[in-house]
């Protein structure tokens, strides 16, 4: 039947039957009413209401009140689906960078989750706010920082779809929640790299950590070199027994684990995959940028059409001008100045221009010479040298890489049945040898050494060798074997392990007449230790009481030294490291007292250099650029946390909960 006969047809009979059903209805409602006074009608209403709770409508009752999403942030809501998929490629990150080797804890699975979380809704806040003031992400902007991506582009550099749809695949995203992602985090960029645009730090604060920075102090010193102190009387037997019974840490056996374990990864699988001279070499081709990379410098460049001006340029600038002034100079001149930051000889606008900047010397003013801009002068603030491998120097690296590669789908299905048989309740000794494991026995202790002090030979990368030494002190001994993944960046992917511990030797005391040796050594280097602290000691309250550091050192029949003058970043030639920190936290005339490996030194404050800024403009610029990103940042973070605090969120505490469960 045509559906406008039906609807007319529905229309007719709710004009015939409205009225009699509506006053069937009034009467039996009438009458219902009438009868709630009679126990028949109070015991039916009380089997109806046993019925709908039985039936469900108990659970609706229930559910009343209790909403289903995670967060709300204005009209935005993040429902369980959305916060799960997040929460679950950032746990899969955090897995990666474990190694895969552990699983994480109940409290590190909160704490990603709470994180996820909140980076969701901060994100939110600030797009709400940015597409309140109409900002915009256009079509032809997603797609050309989709192209640019690194992760994206295939063995050309260029983009390539197929590399493009694995990635996506491999983090759980659809390429329309990616590009929906791209979008918002467009639109938040241009709010958030907006606000820290013309972020300068102020020349007090910059003069203040240039100052920081670059101070020198020097030290004038008394040392007391361990070797310089006289021998201490020879010890008893007594004193050495004690020495022994009070440091037992120092000579006791390890505790040894023996362990039988198999190994799964590209290396094992090496002799089944074999790799070509050509495969080689065409590997080689396709990672060239990898192995052969071109010099790059760093140049301010100052250009004017003027011959004359251009020398009068010069000369101002190899005066000592700093580059803030030579911009204004150039500015005033008619000229431009700009940086020229890390870029190839190729990538310079003229190859007179770029001739000028690769043949300066470091740190010194070039010029001017004439290009087709111009009359130019240059100032080469930093060089990046080139690197050139020749294809012999890489090539086992690139058969560990083409065999990583290679192994890939091969491992993870020998992988999966070795897990099955393991499972199943196979022992390590009834394993298949086609599955290309390499089997490992042997006892070791917690450092990975064998009983006789060599290092196990556990095949594979270091992230491998760690993990299973790591498991062998975990494990129980008699625990059946499973299989473990862990990532190893080192060989460029992963490899797998299962391990069994045979016997445990717990860590005993090695007995006296067998080290009594070591004993007599280390209790004699304490008594000279303790002789050597002693004097330095004396020498510092003697400072502090009030005599020089020349008086103390001649009454003590020692000589006082005098360091090089050292910055706070790193310790100069001939400066304990143990005295750096303290020296710059000393005020003229105060002592300080410090161990060094070789002994102990008594120091006070020496000499004090402070920088000028102006002998030293280039580094002066990068501070100023390093402080003005660091501020850009924490500006960018305060709106973030004022946005979202603006938004005012929400949290639904239980329905986080439900997602954190393992």
């Amino acid at each position: 039947m045509p559906v406008a006969q039906t609807r007319a047809l529905a229309k007719a009979d709710r004009r015939s039957y409205g009225a009699p059903l509506s006053a069937l209805g009034a009467l039996m409602i009438s009458t219902f009413r009438r009868s709630l006074g009679s126990w028949a009608v109070r015991l039916l209403f009380l089997v109806l209401v046993a019925a709908f709770a039985v039936w469900g409508v108990g659970d609706v009752v229930r559910m009343m009140g209790h909403d289903t999403w995670v967060a709300r942030i204005g009209s935005r809501t993040f429902e369980p689906p959305e916060v799960q998929a997040a929460y679950q490629r950032q746990m899969a990150e955090v897995r990666r960078s474990m190694g895969g080797q552990t699983e994480p804890t109940p409290e590190i699975r909160r704490s990603v989750l709470n994180q996820t979380l909140d980076r969701l809704v901060t994100q939110a806040a600030i797009l709400q706010e940015a597409q309140r003031l109409g900002l915009r992400a256009p079509d032809d902007a997603i797609r050309a920082a989709v192209y640019d991506m690194p992760a994206f582009k295939g063995p050309n550099g260029q983009f390539d779809l197929p590399t493009f749809q694995t990635v996506l695949r491999n983090n759980g995203l659809s390429e329309p929640a990616f590009l929906a992602l791209m979008r918002d985090d467009l639109i938040n960029r241009q709010l958030m790299e907006t606000a820290r645009v013309g972020v300068q730090p102020t020349p007090a604060l910059t003069d203040a950590l240039f100052d920081l920075q670059n101070e020198k102090r020097s030290a004038v010193t008394i040392e007391l070199p361990f070797a310089d102190a006289p021998a201490p009387p020879a010890p008893t037997d007594a004193q050495l027994q004690r020495w022994w019974t009070n440091h037992p840490d120092l000579y006791s056996s390890p505790e040894y684990r023996k362990i039988k374990a198999v190994i799964l990864s590209p290396e094992t699988l090496a002799k089944d995959i074999p790799v070509s001279e050509d495969d080689l070499r065409a590997a080689y081709e396709q990672h060239r940028s990898e192995y052969v990379t071109a010099e790059k410098r760093s140049a301010q460049v100052i250009t004017v059409a003027d011959e004359r001006k251009a020398k009068a340029l010069a000369e101002q600038w190899q005066g000592g001008s700093d580059w803030s002034r030579m911009q204004e100079a150039a500015r005033g001149a008619g000229g431009s100045a700009v940086e020229l930051d890390s870029a190839a000889r190729a990538e310079f606008p003229s190859d007179a221009l770029a001739n000028a900047v690769f043949a300066a010397a470091p740190d010194t003013v070039s010029g001017p010479v004439q290009s087709p801009l111009g009359w130019t002068i240059v100032r080469v603030v930093n060089v990046a040298p080139g690197s050139d491998r020749p294809f012999d120097d890489v090539r086992e690296e690139l058969r560990r890489k083409l065999v990583a590669e290679k192994a890939a789908d091969v491992i993870y299905d020998r992988a999966n049945k070795l897990d099955n048989l393991l499972a199943g309740g196979s022992t390590l000794d009834q394993l298949p040898d086609d599955l290309g494991l390499a089997a490992v026995q042997g006892t070791l202790d917690q450092g990975g050494r064998t009983m006789s002090g060599q290092p196990a030979p556990i095949p594979g990368a270091a992230e491998l060798r760690d993990a299973v030494i790591q498991a062998a002190f975990v494990t129980a001994k008699g625990e059946p074997p499973h299989l473990t993944e862990v990532q190893t960046p080192s060989a460029g992917g992963s490899a797998y392990y299962a391990l069994a511990v045979e016997d445990v030797m717990p860590a005993s005391p090695r007995p006296f007449a067998e080290i009594a040796d070591a004993v007599r050594a280390d209790w004699t280097h304490d008594a000279v230790r303790h002789a050597q602290e002693t004097a330095a000691a004396h020498l510092l309250a003697a400072i502090k009481g009030g005599q020089s550091i020349e008086d103390a050192a001649t009454v003590a029949g020692l000589r006082t030294r005098r360091t090089p003058l050292t910055g706070r970043s790193e310790a100069a030639e001939g400066v304990p490291a143990p005295l750096l920190r303290p020296l710059f936290s000393l005020k003229p005339g105060e002592p300080t007292m410090v161990e060094t490996p070789d002994g102990f030194v008594v120091a006070v404050l020496g000499d004090v250099e402070t920088p000028d800024h102006t002998t030293d403009p280039a580094g002066y610029a990068k501070l100023q650029d390093a402080l003005a990103r660091s501020l850009g940042n924490d500006t960018e973070i305060v709106l973030a946390q004022a946005l979202r605090d603006r938004a005012q969120p929400r949290v639904n505490g239980r329905q986080l909960d439900s997602l954190v469960q393992p």
